[in-house]
């Protein structure tokens, strides 16, 4: 496979922007290199390849260095591959609905055609229906998002996509931490069309900082930092990285806890009568299907619980974010003096 073949020919021709902390990387006492200010503590500006938090992240996930990209935010990851890969107006990619909206949003920022693909009725791919956009050469992308969202389940059979698409796989893992399946990062080696998306917004909790991870082949990962803003994540937010990648012990502990609460509140929705159905899940949510969705919902609000109505995607459905302790309590004592 040749991933030259799959990059836009302006992207190739790119000259990309050369900021004064990419051009000087040494040791110095003295910066008068960068029109900064010289005063204060967030005068200077942030480290362009976020070299330290790369180095946590390598040691933590076992991938090297070049292989991995640091966002703001998992929103920009997904913008940086239709820049580099989709030419608008010409190419298109696939997703499977229901899924994340901001596939769709950024396609269509970027002048790029989606095709969607139902799920079948477990939330799975459909294999047969799938087939005939494997040889479209004009699909430069196809998302998966797994754990998904707003469903919550893990995708199964994957490798059939890896080796049967020759475009870009953009795997979104922002729910891995939450599932009993492994990562795909052992894919990355064997398939060099694989991007993997995570983030530190949901299992590390860190959702302000906007910190989006990436994991692919070096070329993908130079060319995603030919195209990205120089300094695109802050030096607070890299900072922030850093402390919640240090307390592993911190992380482990949050986790369990959200595990355990998510096992109690599923416990509990199954009392409620009106509830059609608890589906299952990989993620730090439930999807709920309610025999009267939209009331409920409303109801919630009114009692200052806030879910996510999910009726629009999913007839009926509710998306319930696992809270602490207290907060999925009142949740349950709320839905209960609604029902």
């Amino acid at each position: 496979m040749s991933i030259e073949s799959l990059i836009r020919s302006n992207i190739k021709n790119l000259v990309p922007y050369s900021s004064a902390r990419s051009e000087f990387t040494g040791v110095g006492s003295t910066f008068l290199d960068a029109n900064e200010n010289p005063y204060g503590r967030l005068n200077r500006y942030p480290d362009p390849q976020q070299k330290k938090l790369k180095k946590k992240l390598s040691d933590i996930k076992k991938v090297q260095v070049e292989n991995i990209f640091i966002g703001n935010g998992s929103d920009e990851v997904i913008d940086l591959a239709f820049r580099i890969f989709c030419n608008p107006g010409q190419d298109k990619v696939l997703i499977f609905t229901p899924t994340y909206g901001m596939y769709q949003v950024a396609a269509a920022i970027n002048d790029i055609e989606v095709i969607s693909q139902s799920l079948d009725r477990n939330f799975q791919i459909d294999y047969e229906k799938l087939l005939p956009f494997l040889s479209d050469r004009n699909i430069k992308i196809i998302f998966i998002c797994s754990p998904n969202n707003p469903t919550g389940n893990s995708m199964q059979s994957l490798q059939y996509i890896l080796d049967n698409f020759n475009g870009i796989i953009f795997l979104d893992e922002a729910y891995i931490d939450f599932s009993v399946y492994p990562s795909a990062l052992s894919y990355l080696d064997k398939y060099p069309n694989l991007i993997i998306s995570q983030t530190l917004s949901k299992a590390y909790g860190l959702a302000a900082a906007r910190v989006g991870l990436a994991y692919a082949s070096a070329e993908i990962v130079a060319l995603y930092n030919k195209v990205k803003p120089p300094y695109n994540v802050s030096t607070l937010n890299q900072e922030a990285a850093l402390a919640a990648l240090s307390d592993h012990k911190g992380y482990e502990y949050r986790l369990k806890k959200i595990l355990k609460q998510r096992e109690f509140v599923k416990d509990e929705l199954k009392e409620i009568t009106s509830i059609i159905k608890i589906h299952p899940t990989d993620a730090n949510f439930l999807l709920v299907e309610f025999k009267e969705a939209d009331r409920i919902y409303n109801e919630l609000i009114s009692k200052q619980v806030i879910t996510r109505n999910r009726t629009t995607v999913v007839s009926n459905c509710i998306r319930i974010t696992i809270g602490s302790k207290k907060e999925n309590k009142k949740l349950i004592a709320a839905l209960k003096k609604i029902i």
